[in-house]
């Protein structure tokens, strides 16, 4: 099918229409063609919510450990965290553990 006769003087002619095709334009150059464009900003954003994350579990850890810190302030209270979590144990005494 071939178009014969078209003016493209009179299509461009039509009110307003210019600007659509310059707004077009703009929008693909924008969007994809721009070294800031739209996948380049989505991926960066997907990168600082990544890292939002761990900043947020890293501050969690962090206020157990604090809270476990307080809680074992006394010397009994030492060696009963000593002996659950690391396993240490009196010079005299065996330590058998379960699996």
């Amino acid at each position: 099918m071939v178009i014969d006769n078209v003016d493209f003087k009179k299509i461009l002619k039509i009110k307003g229409l210019k600007y659509w095709v310059a707004t077009a334009v703009f929008l693909v150059v924008i969007l994809f063609l721009d070294a800031n464009n739209l996948l380049v900003t989505m991926r960066l954003q997907r990168e600082v919510n990544a890292g939002e994350d761990s900043i947020r579990k890293l501050e969690k850890a962090i206020q157990q450990e604090s809270v476990e810190k307080q809680t074992i302030s006394d010397l009994d209270a030492k060696e009963h965290f000593g002996r659950e979590n690391y396993f240490m144990k009196k010079d005299n005494e065996v330590i058998y553990k379960r699996l």
